[in-house]
């Protein structure tokens, strides 16, 4: 164990160095390469409380606030279509405008979650809010993120009927740019049944929340291949996603809360 975190520490001190070199040689402006992050590898989700990764584990997702996991490729979360948890209050104080609205002015709420959707049924709001949510990219890349996911891409199906699907396609592809000129990767999170285009829009990966459970990883590996990261939150879900998928993609099982190990509620485990 302790040769092979030397080795890393070698070889992540060496990628420093070659990096440095190949940065000095890049043109001015021009976009820094996106590299996707591997697939069919241990993988590990802690956007809800990071810790150390497991052994094995390779690539790991984390909350924008959260720093990068050390020597694996770490993935950056950021509620892009909805308001994270907190957060509304500075929503409202300063944004009210992007919070998505019924026709009696009220706001439309994701009750699973609590969060209000944002509006993303004009290019100018799309606009503002690439923006703001680009600039939470930016943070990514500048803490040393490789990639980001964008959450709740489907909210237009919680919005009820106020957005639709290509609302939410034309906000990812401005995000998409975003990111890729920040030299980040960028993942479809959910929804499959646009997993047809996800490559036209920008995507470069997906992260499938319980995609056995519901019978949908196949619509992920048609358009991703084997840089697809499965997540399920069910023991039965899991179980079926490493008989159909295991061999071929990341499977990882977690408690809902994605709590750190130490809590009562939490659970991990890998195919």
């Amino acid at each position: 164990m302790i040769d092979r975190f030397r080795t890393r520490r070698a070889l992540s001190a060496a990628f420093v160095v070659a990096a440095t070199l190949f940065a000095a040689t890049v043109p001015a402006g021009a976009a820094p390469d996106v590299v996707p992050p591997p697939g069919n590898t241990g993988f590990d989700y802690q956007i809800g409380a990071p810790y150390p990764p497991p052994s094995g584990v390779q690539v790991v997702s984390r909350d924008r606030t959260a720093p990068p996991a050390p020597n694996v490729y770490t993935i950056c979360y950021v509620n892009a279509y909805q308001t994270q948890p907190g957060e509304l209050a500075w929503w409202r104080a300063n944004h009210e405008d992007l919070l998505l609205h019924d026709a009696d002015g009220n706001e439309v709420v994701d009750s699973d979650w609590g969060e209000v959707l944002l509006d993303t049924s004009t290019a100018a709001k799309r606009a503002a809010l690439a923006d703001l949510v680009g600039g939470w990219i930016d943070g990514c890349a500048a803490d040393g993120f490789r990639a980001v996911e964008p959450d709740n891409l489907d909210s237009w199906t919680r919005s009820q009927r106020l957005l639709d699907r290509a609302d939410a396609l034309a906000y990812a592809r401005l995000l998409t740019a975003r990111a890729h000129a920040d030299g980040l990767a960028i993942g479809q999170k959910n929804t499959a049944e646009i997993a047809n285009v996800g490559r036209r829009t920008g995507f470069d990966f997906a992260v499938a929340e319980e995609c056995a459970e519901y019978d949908e990883c196949g619509d992920y590996t048609a358009a991703y291949g084997a840089e697809v990261f499965v997540v399920e939150y069910d023991r039965t879900g899991f179980d079926k996603a490493c008989r159909t998928v295991g061999d071929e993609l990341s499977v990882v099982l977690r408690d809902r809360d994605v709590t750190a190990p130490g809590s009562d509620t939490y659970v991990r485990d890998a195919c």
